[in-house]
């Protein structure tokens, strides 16, 4: 705990003596001055929209453009210029879903899903748009075969336009022990069950680290050995989905490590609240704290 204490100490250390987002450090050595630049790391960056909802749109975009932030998560086609505009995209659109209890899973709502999910990929293909969002629904007492079922038979209604325009559908697991009780895609192992039924490189899984925390543990190798039905990373300190640093007890530099290390192009997105009252703050320590090179 020490050890760990102390890295993540020299970590904010680092970013205080050099300044998040500064790309070129400048020093001198032997009476002559050089410039070099920062190590950027192997993880691209994007932060999810609701946690920052009361910082206007631009200014998250402006501010954290300068700290490495490439993209904002879930925010749906009216936005996506907003994103453009800083030379950012949204990693995770949104814009089709119904919420997260009323998913794939109830055939009640295949036909309002298919609908928006068909409007909404060629908006994204044409936004640069790679994912977006699908949620499986709540239970209301469906055993995982049902679900599984009945996911795969909706879902496979969208997948064949998701192929022709190379977007990304993709399904978000959440615990359904603290958060989103009764939510039905709630371990991995159900997720990638989903993956090889579906059959399609268009369908992935969302796996959110904080969610995934709380109901099974063993990150890391669940990472390791999923990683081919894994598009995009949700982050979030446990307890409280607050900061990632050393006031919870996830290790997050060698999660990222460990994502870098499966050769994962996509992006890593914070989902934690910040308990500070400079949010930005926090997402810098943040995306510090992921920042890794392998």
């Amino acid at each position: 705990m020490s050890s760990r204490r102390e890295s993540l100490k020299k970590i904010a250390a680092g970013t205080a003596m050099l300044g998040i987002g500064t790309p070129i450090i400048s020093a001198v050595v032997a009476g002559k001055s050089f410039q070099t630049e920062i190590n950027t790391g192997k993880i691209r960056h994007s932060a999810c929209r609701w946690c920052y909802n009361d910082i206007p749109l631009e200014t998250l975009c402006a501010e954290g453009s300068k700290f490495g932030l490439e993209s904002i998560d879930l925010i749906g086609p009216k936005d996506w210029p907003v994103v453009k505009k800083y030379g950012m995209t949204s990693a995770m659109g949104n814009g089709a879903e119904l919420g997260i209890a009323k998913g794939w899973n109830d055939p009640q709502y295949h036909e309002t899903l298919v609908k928006n999910y068909l409007e909404i990929i060629p908006q994204a293909a044409g936004s640069g748009i790679p994912n977006i969002i699908c949620l499986s629904g709540n239970r209301n007492g469906m055993d995982d075969e049902t679900g599984l079922v009945n996911c795969t038979n909706g879902l496979k209604k969208i997948l064949g336009t998701a192929e022709k325009y190379k977007v990304n559908i993709v399904m978000e697991l959440l615990n359904s022990k603290v958060d989103h009780k009764d939510y039905l895609c709630d371990h991995t192992a159900w997720g990638v069950e989903l993956c090889n039924r579906i059959g399609s490189e268009r369908f992935k899984l969302l796996y959110d680290i904080y969610h995934m925390q709380i109901m099974e543990g063993d990150v890391i190798r669940t990472i390791r050995e999923n990683q081919h039905s894994i598009a995009h990373y949700h982050t979030g300190g446990v307890p409280g989905r607050h900061e990632i640093n050393d006031s919870q007890e996830l290790y997050y530099p060698a999660i990222m490590k460990a994502i870098a290390e499966t050769g994962f192009t996509g992006f890593v997105a914070q989902e934690f609240i910040p308990t500070r009252e400079n949010k930005l703050e926090s997402l810098k320590e943040a995306l510090e704290i992921c920042t890794v090179s392998i």
